[in-house]
């Protein structure tokens, strides 16, 4: 009996949240478990049990169903099962019905117990009083703190970041020697020696400030208006800790030292710079690139900007805006070079982004979508030179490892290089006649956003589509329906997915079964509201309280999505750092217990706003 316990505690102990009760309380709670066998067909809680109670499948698997057969959720091994958890206030409880799909042992334990262990451990009550978008929105609270927390900076000595030598003056020396020095030297601070000891620090703030403003002849030693008792640091301190001290103190400037003798300079900028994840820096050094060869050695370092991007805890949003940043500098410098090639263009055009780009979602070298649109007054001949650019520029992007577009939506093919009034008839035809092609089209064109060039044309065409769809019930219903045929994989469990067979078998695809579903929802909410915001989140947070989203609603669909992005980057930066391409397949052995259960969180919210649409329409 005394195994049997101990097997049934190691098991019960792997689950949260009961992994994080002391071992007495765990022994404790087994103690009240019951043990059920029910039979394949036969419905919960077991017969003769009346009371609440919260049901964990040790082997088997159960459907839990909505009153009208409706698959709701598919329990495994492992899984809790909290249906009839508050069937004391829920007087509905019987609007969900559980049945078991194979032969099954189950424990069960009191919700009476659970909750006298609730108030001695709170992660216990708060797990079970929250519902799953609840759960989804407190972890994705935490990711949200932690990113905060593992910031380069706290992690960071400030000896990565100083300067030496510190530049120094002779405290003697006058105002305007020191202006010299400082100008000559390139140093917006200087550090003031008496005696070979540093006495204080003056900046061209200083100058400005206490010697001309208050007219003070620049004779006047720089003794005179330079900062005593200058604050320092030492080099043994974390980088964060020089710019917690530079911002309470208000200054832009702090001397480093060791074993209390000066040996270098820490500016605010150099703190903020690094803080930018290198984004802002690899941006400039793009510009910079004066042959496509320099731009191919620069774009190795993209997946090392992810693998990054990743270990910090970044958000996936901020991953994604700083990974389309990077696209957007690389498109922008090839289309300068070939302006500096092919001569100026011969009208106004805007060269556009399409699908994850434009959304501000890409990650490292994705496959290329993009556009031209072309102002009215284009002549036929005009366009030999818009087609030399788009060459130009998509030969040049697939050599810096964006590869061309499978389905060749890109500038090169004629059709999506044509003037404004072309692309007014194009979003006319798609609304108007949504044939399956038409929504294919959609899907990619309706996130579009203006990377280089004019942008008036893409507002312009944007704003007629917008009072267009806004009045078309009868094209949102098709775009819906289209998007509806990509669902969350409710039914996976036992560490098992819908993949079942193929190079990625017991995987799930977190783009097309997660991250796709959310994209989808998001831009017919832009669409039906007459929302123009391209990114996926800010479309949800602009469609919240419009007749398409409630703000709950929207929340909890933010979460879900920034959960998916935030698994679909981590396991990317896996496979970058071992050098194997990045993919969006995921083993659920990559991920806890505990991230599994948050996944489904997250494909419950996903399927009820998919059901709340499929409803509408």
């Amino acid at each position: 009996m005394d195994t049997e316990l101990s097997e049934i505690s190691a098991f019960i102990q792997s689950i949260p949240p009961f992994d994080s009760l002391p071992k007495q309380v765990l022994a404790h709670l087994v103690r009240e478990l019951n043990i059920n066998y029910v039979r394949k067909g036969d419905f919960l809680p077991p017969k003769g049990i009346n009371e609440p109670r919260l049901y964990i499948l040790r082997k088997g698997a159960v459907s839990c169903l909505s009153s009208n057969g409706e698959l709701i959720n598919r329990l495994g091994e492992s899984d809790l099962c909290d249906a009839f958890y508050h069937a004391e206030k829920n007087t509905n409880v019987d609007a969900q019905q559980v049945q078991t799909d194979e032969d099954c042992l189950i424990y069960s334990v009191n919700v009476e117990v659970l909750t006298a262990i609730g108030e001695r451990f709170p992660s216990i009550s708060d797990f079970f009083s929250q519902n799953s978008a609840q759960r989804l929105k407190t972890q994705m609270t935490k990711v949200n703190e932690e990113a905060i927390l593992s910031s380069t900076l706290m992690n960071t000595s400030v000896s990565n970041f100083y300067h030496s030598p510190v530049a120094s003056i002779c405290a003697s020396k006058s105002i305007q020697e020191t202006a010299i020095q400082m100008n000559e030297q390139g140093y917006s601070c200087l550090v003031v020696v008496k005696d070979g000891i540093p006495a204080g620090i003056v900046t061209d703030k200083d100058i400005r400030r206490r010697c001309v403003a208050k007219g003070l002849a620049i004779s006047e030693p720089i003794s005179a208006i330079m900062t005593e008792n200058m604050s320092t640091i030492d080099i043994k301190n974390n980088a964060y800790d020089a710019l917690m001290t530079m911002t309470a103190k208000h200054i832009h400037h702090l001397p480093v030292t060791k074993q209390g003798n000066l040996v270098g300079m820490v500016t605010v900028t150099d703190l903020i710079n690094n803080e930018g994840h290198n984004a802002i820096n690899l941006s400039s050094i793009i510009h910079k690139a004066n042959s496509i060869d320099e731009l191919k050695q620069i774009s190795l370092l993209l997946p090392k900007l992810q693998i990054r991007l990743a270990k910090l805890g970044s958000s996936a949003d901020h991953v994604g805006k700083s990974v389309s940043a990077i696209t957007m500098a690389f498109t922008k410098r090839l289309i300068e070079m070939a302006e500096s090639k092919y001569g100026s263009a011969p009208v106004p055009y805007a060269w556009l982004a399409a699908g994850s780009q434009a959304r501000q979602e890409q990650l490292a070298h994705s496959d290329q979508d993009n556009a031209i649109i072309i102002c009215n007054s284009m002549k036929p001949y005009d366009d030999a030179w818009f087609e030399q650019l788009a060459h130009f520029v998509c030969d040049g992007l697939a050599e810096c490892g964006f590869i061309y577009c499978p389905g060749d939506i890109m500038a090169t093919n004629p059709k999506w290089r044509q003037p404004q009034q072309v692309w007014h008839k194009y979003f006319s035809a798609w609304v108007d006649t949504p044939s399956p092609k038409a929504l294919l089209n959609s899907s990619v064109f309706f996130d579009l956003e203006t990377i280089y060039g004019d942008t008036s044309l893409l507002r312009s065409v944007r704003k007629k589509l917008l009072t267009k769809t806004q009045k078309n019930t009868l094209f949102i219903a098709h775009l819906s329906k289209n998007a509806l045929a990509l669902r969350p994989p409710l039914g996976f469990f036992r560490d098992f997915v819908l993949k079942q067979s193929g190079k990625h078998r017991a995987t799930l695809d977190l783009k097309h079964n997660g991250i796709a579903p959310v994209v989808d929802l998001a831009r017919i909410y832009a669409l039906a509201e007459g929302i123009s915001a391209v990114n996926t989140i800010e479309r949800i947070q602009q469609a919240a309280g419009t007749p398409s989203l409630t703000k709950a609603s929207a929340e909890n669909l933010i979460d879900a999505y920034e959960f998916l992005g935030m698994l679909r980057v981590a396991h990317q930066a896996k496979a970058l750092a071992k050098g194997e391409s990045a993919d969006n397949y995921l083993s659920p052995k990559e991920i806890s217990k505990l991230e599994r259960q948050h996944l489904k969180d997250a494909f419950k919210v996903i399927k009820t706003l998919q059901d709340a649409r499929q409803s509408n329409y």
